[in-house]
């Protein structure tokens, strides 16, 4: 009785295994990316929450962020690359940025970013 192989060989499994490590290494790649945005998110909602009503101004908000940015460790953005805009209720603070991970070689994956709150007077 003729009996059929079935499953895959040792080639392809080889060539499936690399194309899986290039999504596991793109992703260990960008995971410190990502935490760095979370540390931003959590400076401006932070701020948002801590002076939200206090009449602050855009130099107290930015002291509040930066003092944030000093204890999370945040070097994509800096407070003075923190855009401050003001409303008829208060300012509006917004961060856009890229953030860049050196991939494989000299090919980089980049991710772009962009948090905005409101705070109030």
């Amino acid at each position: 009785m003729y009996r059929r192989q079935q499953g895959m060989t040792l080639i392809g499994m080889l060539i499936t295994g690399a194309f899986v490590g290039l999504f596991v290494l793109a992703g260990i790649r960008l995971a410190p990316v990502y935490i760095e945005y979370m540390a931003v998110s959590k400076a401006l909602e932070s701020a948002q929450t801590e002076l939200g009503g206090t009449a602050p101004t855009p130099q107290d908000i930015r002291k509040l962020i930066s003092r944030r940015f000093d204890v999370d460790d945040v070097s994509s953005i800096t407070p003075k690359d923190i855009e401050i805009t003001r409303l008829s209720q208060g300012y509006k603070v917004e961060a856009v940025y890229e953030g860049r991970a050196s991939y494989i070689a000299n090919l980089s994956l980049v991710a772009q970013f962009n948090k905005s709150v409101e705070i109030a007077r």
